[in-house]
């Protein structure tokens, strides 16, 4: 079922070591396993049908493979503000590691010392909303879990933090739209795999 109104697809990434065994992953340039690789190049039959007028991709090099095996890499456009959340001194490290030293760590509440806060994170997805109602046409997005959850709430004029309500798998397709005009934004699909 369409929509008159121009939908934004959302890819996360395909698995990655670092995924698959839940450690942070912001900034470090993890490639995609075997199994991610795989899961990528299924996602093309799902989107081939799709008509964009453009790709977007995060810098990172997990988001660029999976956008590469669904074939969509001729024309992307990388852009840093789709960068996964910093996680500072949390790099590498997995949730349960973080709460040993600091219990009832939440990461969408407090962030990561030498890293993002929400507000930071919900700043570089306000830039990419804007750019998405500018361009009022359907655009393909391949990035990262923590900053597609809060672009998610920041597209739905909920604060950054409310990024936490959202999950997404590796590899899923989400799709953010409008419903009944321009000004009501709604989420049309949510981590489809």
């Amino acid at each position: 079922m369409g929509s008159a109104f121009p939908e934004i697809w959302l890819v996360r990434h395909g698995e990655t070591e670092w995924s698959l065994s839940g450690r942070h992953t912001g900034r470090s340039d993890i490639p995609l396993t075997p199994n991610g690789e795989e899961a990528a190049r299924k996602l093309a039959p799902r989107l081939e049908a799709r008509s964009f007028s453009a790709v977007w991709s995060s810098p990172s090099q997990r988001a660029r493979s999976t956008c590469r095996l669904a074939g969509f890499d001729a024309g992307a456009l990388v852009k840093a503000d789709l960068a996964e959340w910093d996680y500072g001194a949390y790099e590498g490290i997995t949730t349960k590691e973080i709460l040993a030293g600091r219990p009832g760590w939440h990461l969408f509440r407090d962030g990561c010392p030498n890293g993002e806060a929400a507000a930071d994170v919900g700043a570089r997805a306000d830039n990419i909303v804007a750019e998405l109602r500018q361009a009022d046409s359907p655009i393909l997005i391949f990035s990262s879990s923590h900053f597609l959850r809060v672009l998610a709430a920041r597209w739905l004029g909920l604060p950054p933090e409310d990024g936490a309500r959202f999950i997404l798998d590796t590899a899923s397709v989400s799709v953010l739209g409008y419903e009944h005009d321009l000004t009501e934004t709604v989420i049309r699909r949510w981590n489809v795999t």
